[in-house]
């Protein structure tokens, strides 16, 4: 059964405060390249005959470490006219404030309310696409009885530490795990909302329709269901998804998203209202009737996908398990050539990749949740160079 808010306070969206921005540094360091274990689909491309494929083969190249010493981050925004990004953390439920300049971290405060156990906690976040005049910061996290969607005002004239305002639920209901919590969260180009949800573990749950498990979502940014999904009254976008952890659009508003797979393949898919990603019935391409096959798919030791980003005609995706940074070609939704693995088992996890415009990404390596083997300085930001 779907839960969610049919009101949010109207006090959030009147609320106007000002940003400020900071000043930077850091040291080169040498590409890395491996040898490409991941494949790609020859799925039809949507539009693909009139669109150039990017080059086949790219570069990496990590600038620098804009930041470490991060305690299980997890989600990323970037805030406007390059006044820094908030990190959240998994753990400790607090979002963090770094200068990108400089690598200053601010404590902004704690999301209150967020129950951190297993895979959930606080996960992604994001920026209201009308920021600029309500400062609001969205979350997706997991509480006590399930996950949900909040979103707080950013005080940044408030002391460090009480910078986050109450939060205030947009969405709940979302089943929770010890697995397979989904959590990442973005604003499309239409102003929507978009969730990737998981599973929870019970697989079942993604081919139910009536379920919010094994989703993407799409809600207006007050958590209603969006105008033209594809099921009539429902927040439900695509279904049979294991656990969603990366949304991205490409440059004609088409989302892509990385999934997790189980024992065999893990995927990227170019999401289409209302498809069928075949989980638990299929994992990875299948000769299944209604099921829609992954642009790309790799064994769950190259990759186990978290967050993805598109840049120029690529779409780079960042890998838990498999340590590395994944750069995958597109043609309109196919991909153009075989993935190509940058970075791997130099930083270790990588939960988060991001833009960050001239070619470059915004990358958050994942070694302190518990599953990985941290380092001294870990976790830490990374600015990289792409190609």
């Amino acid at each position: 059964m779907i839960v969610q808010r049919r009101a949010v306070s109207a006090v959030l969206a009147a609320t106007a405060l000002l940003l400020s921005a900071g000043c930077s540094s850091g040291d080169a360091t040498a590409p890395d390249v491996t040898p490409p274990k991941g494949t790609a689909s020859g799925a039809a491309s949507s539009g693909g005959a009139s669109e150039p494929a990017p080059p086949a083969k790219g570069s990496v190249k990590v600038l620098r470490t804009v930041a470490d010493g991060l305690k299980s981050p997890w989600g990323l925004a970037s805030l406007p006219g390059g006044a820094g990004l908030l990190v959240s953390s998994r753990d400790d439920g607090t979002i963090t404030r770094i200068d990108t300049k400089t690598g200053k971290k601010t404590d902004l405060g704690k999301v209150s309310g967020v129950s951190p156990a297993g895979e959930g906690g606080l996960l992604g976040i994001a920026l209201s696409p009308d920021y600029a005049s309500d400062h609001l910061v969205y979350a997706y996290f997991t509480s006590a009885s399930d996950n949900r969607v909040v979103r707080v005002i950013y005080d940044e004239h408030k002391p460090a530490g009480e910078q986050l305002g109450a939060p205030d639920t947009v969405f709940k209901g979302i089943p929770k795990g010890f697995i397979h919590n989904g959590g990442r969260i973005a604003f499309g180009p239409d102003g929507m909302l978009y969730a990737g949800t998981g599973e929870s573990g019970r697989g079942g749950l993604a081919q139910d329709k009536e379920s919010l498990g094994g989703k993407i979502l799409r809600l207006t940014p007050e958590g209603e269901p969006a105008p033209g999904n594809p099921f009539p009254h429902s927040p439900v976008y695509s279904y049979g998804h294991r656990n969603v952890q990366g949304l991205a659009w490409d440059d004609r508003q088409r989302l892509f998203a990385s999934e997790f797979g189980q024992d065999t393949w893990d995927e990227l898919n170019a999401i289409k209202p209302g498809g069928d990603y075949g989980w638990p019935d299929a994992e990875g391409r299948s000769a299944k009737a209604g099921f829609r096959d992954p642009l790309a798919q790799w064994h769950t030791d190259d990759a186990s996908p978290s967050g993805i980003a598109y840049v120029d005609g690529v779409v780079w995706m960042a890998g838990l398990r498999g340590e590395r940074l994944w750069r995958v070609p597109l043609k309109g939704t196919a991909a153009s050539a075989a993935p190509q693995a940058f970075l791997t088992r130099r930083y270790g996890r990588l939960r988060t990749v991001a833009p960050a415009g001239a070619h470059r990404l915004w990358l958050l390596t994942s070694n302190t949740d518990g599953r990985g083997d941290p380092k001294k300085g870990d976790d830490r930001l990374l600015e990289v160079q792409v190609g």
